[in-house]
């Protein structure tokens, strides 16, 4: 049985990413068309939810999301999930009516095709460049006092330890002082079981359920660089407790 298990789970897999990539080359026509221009993209961007309801709806995922905190449409944030799975950045875009650019890393940028999002709307950050890293940086406090979110991971990377939290970095808890915006937590529950990136784990997946949290903000009016390291344990904190709440982890704690 459990052979058949990984047998369909990795079926499943590669279905996920070729549905992904097919629905990608369908719509990219649009993508080209709403990406021209100045930002902001909003055309693009429904377009880009368009194409992550589509391949949650045809690998079988549902998104459920949990408000303890509704966001407000006209409110700027500094969006903060856990990264524990691909589809960490798919399902975002389904679980945020709002607009907001993405924060990611550059080895994105060098996707033929799927580039077309950070030459114009998303940003790249290249980690092994300072000048860069510092270009990528200025560029999301431009976006943010323009009124625009931006989605970023603290953890930068999905971490070898995951679904458990990893090391976070400094750098989105700086963009949130230095802007004065507001940090929104993001609990991502379930990626981990349905499309796995752990050496802990044999790859494959499932269709499912994928629970989204969205917590209420954590806020930085007043805050200095002083308080970053302090900015970034509250918000740890807030994530480990939303986290056990809803039995986060392995083994006894899996539901």
């Amino acid at each position: 049985m459990r052979f058949f298990r990984i047998v369909l789970g990795n079926l499943w897999r590669f279905w996920f990413f070729f549905e992904a990539v097919l629905t990608f080359f369908l719509l990219f026509p649009f993508f080209v068309i709403t990406l021209s221009g100045k930002a902001p993209y909003h055309r693009a961007f429904w377009w880009m939810q368009l194409h992550a309801r589509l391949i949650v709806f045809l690998s079988g995922i549902r998104v459920k999301v949990i408000h303890n905190y509704q966001p407000e449409k006209d409110k700027t944030y500094l969006i903060c999930p856990n990264h524990i799975s691909y589809l960490d950045i798919v399902v975002t875009y389904v679980a945020f009516p709002h607009y907001f650019h993405f924060m990611g890393k550059a080895e994105l940028e060098r996707v033929p095709f799927f580039n077309i999002f950070f030459k114009r709307m998303n940003i790249g950050v290249n980690r092994a460049s300072r000048s860069a890293s510092h270009k990528a940086y200025l560029r999301a406090g431009n976006d943010l006092q323009n009124h625009i979110s931006i989605a970023i991971f603290p953890e930068a990377t999905i971490p070898p330890c995951n679904p458990q939290l990893g090391p976070m970095k400094n750098g989105a808890f700086k963009l949130a002082v230095e802007n004065q915006v507001s940090i929104l937590p993001v609990c991502y529950v379930d990626h981990w079981k349905l499309l796995p990136d752990s050496p802990r784990r044999i790859l494959g997946g499932k269709p499912g359920t994928a629970r989204v949290i969205i917590d209420k903000p954590v806020e930085v009016k007043g805050l200095t660089l002083e308080d970053v390291p302090q900015l970034k344990n509250t918000y740890r904190q807030r994530m480990d407790e939303l986290l056990a709440a809803y039995h986060y982890g392995y083994g006894a704690n899996d539901r």
